[in-house]
């Protein structure tokens, strides 16, 4: 009973989070190119693509994070609230890299946007223009409770939908991703462990309280400073 009391209580931590970070985000008055000049520019540049039903907001606090270790922070607005199917928004944030003549960019996603990200790194016209990723609990075999929810948005993630096994079989690019999980996410129970690539487990529990864990912040300055070849991280 002890650690189904402990999962409760993780659980609404993580969803009380969540609501706080959507409140925050829609109050914010910041734009989309808020955080792509910091005064000190520091490789590479990063294109952060949000969550399921996550604006590009949702992840500020993160993009603020590595603008102020002097990383340019691209985001793609048009995504909106990211109810789309993967290729649809995969083809929004393609257009995003083009337009803007992005390259030698690191994804930094969250959840659904890891599944966008791998996408992006599959495709032949902007695949080359992608470093690598970072991805943080991202459903990459599904989840079963996805089910649960009459949302074609959420029953994408269905473990046997024909993009997720897509994107499955798709492991060309496993080498050039960091997958991070949580010891708990109560949205995959399977975790987000991805054969091939390099998967590293925090030990702050849920789905969403992971973006603010001093921890991640730390990996994505070593993550990002390996992919551009800087032996300095700090």
């Amino acid at each position: 009973m002890s650690g189904l009391w402990r999962q409760v209580r993780w659980r609404a931590a993580d969803y009380a989070y969540a609501v706080r970070r959507q409140a925050a985000g829609l109050l914010s008055r910041t734009t989309a190119e808020t955080y792509t000049s910091p005064r000190h520019v520091r490789n590479p540049p990063v294109l952060m693509l949000p969550g399921v039903f996550e604006s590009w907001r949702f992840l500020e606090p993160l993009a603020r994070a590595l603008y102020d270790h002097g990383h340019p922070v691209h985001v793609v607005a048009p995504l909106g609230w990211n109810r789309g199917s993967v290729p649809d928004m995969a083809e929004i944030a393609a257009t995003c890299l083009t337009d803007l003549d992005l390259t030698g960019v690191v994804v930094v996603a969250h959840s659904k946007g890891g599944l966008i990200g791998k996408s992006l790194m599959g495709r032949s016209d902007v695949g080359g223009r992608v470093l690598g990723m970072v991805a943080v609990n991202t459903p990459f075999s599904g989840s079963p409770y996805a089910r649960w929810l009459p949302l074609r948005s959420v029953r994408a993630f269905l473990p046997d939908d024909e993009v997720i096994t897509a994107l499955a079989a798709q492991r060309a690019d496993h080498s050039r991703i960091v997958s991070v999980g949580t010891c708990f996410d109560p949205h995959i129970p399977a975790g987000s462990e991805l054969p091939g690539a390099r998967n590293v487990r925090l030990a702050t529990p849920g789905h969403f309280r992971a973006l603010i864990d001093p921890e991640l912040l730390g990996l994505l300055r070593r993550e990002l400073a390996r992919f551009a070849g800087d032996p300095r991280p700090e």
